[in-house]
């Protein structure tokens, strides 16, 4: 049985975490990416489908590849940071299915039902996003995820080799300079968007 974290774990991870549009200058190094993934690879998917595929854009030609198809805002955000991150999705995570969920025959379920292996590939690449949000965090690591962004585009520089791999979201990644946040807004509590039933 877990015991709950402390205060500071949950402040670090949740309470006190912010969303960064700067990071001063310190690099991030690729054993920090390869620790990041070391925990989001155990977070659950359905049937274990690990569906998120990462780009880890460390080069500044990388990064100048991926804001050429950012929005204006976003630009910046992607050339000053030490690492953006394209977390995109498998849509034929299946073919992985017998080894990763051997337990029965989980690649019948999507094979030839694209709509639901394209929901289920969107859902659990949206959670392995949120779950390298929290590990970046839980490394002493900044984020900045975002969307505004050209996704066909960057599906077309980033994952050409991979035709069945289309983007999700990007995030930037380093150690968040406090400069470049905002004020944090509203986090309503409990009564306000939940019911128990």
């Amino acid at each position: 049985m877990s015991e709950p974290l402390s205060d500071s774990a949950l402040d670090q991870l949740f309470r006190t975490a912010r969303t960064y549009n700067g990071y001063v200058d310190k690099p991030v190094s690729e054993d920090q990416l390869h620790a990041i993934w070391d925990l989001v690879k155990f977070g659950p998917t359905s049937a274990n489908c690990l569906p998120a595929r990462i780009i880890w854009c460390t080069s500044d030609a990388a990064k100048q590849k991926l804001a050429a198809f950012a929005i204006p805002g976003n630009v910046d955000k992607i050339l000053t940071a030490p690492v953006t991150a394209i977390i995109g999705m498998d849509l034929e995570f299946f073919e992985n299915l017998p080894e990763l969920f051997p337990h029965t025959d989980a690649r019948s379920w999507f094979a030839g039902n694209e709509e639901l292996a394209k929901t289920t590939a969107f859902r659990n690449s949206s959670l392995q996003g949120a779950y390298f949000i929290l590990a970046a965090r839980a490394l002493g690591l900044d984020t900045g995820p975002m969307s505004g962004f050209d996704n066909a585009a960057v599906d077309a520089a980033f994952f050409a080799d991979q035709p069945s791999v289309k983007s999700n979201f990007i995030s930037t990644l380093g150690y968040g300079d406090p400069a470049s946040i905002f004020e944090r807004s509203p986090r309503p509590d409990f009564g306000r968007f939940n019911r128990i039933v």
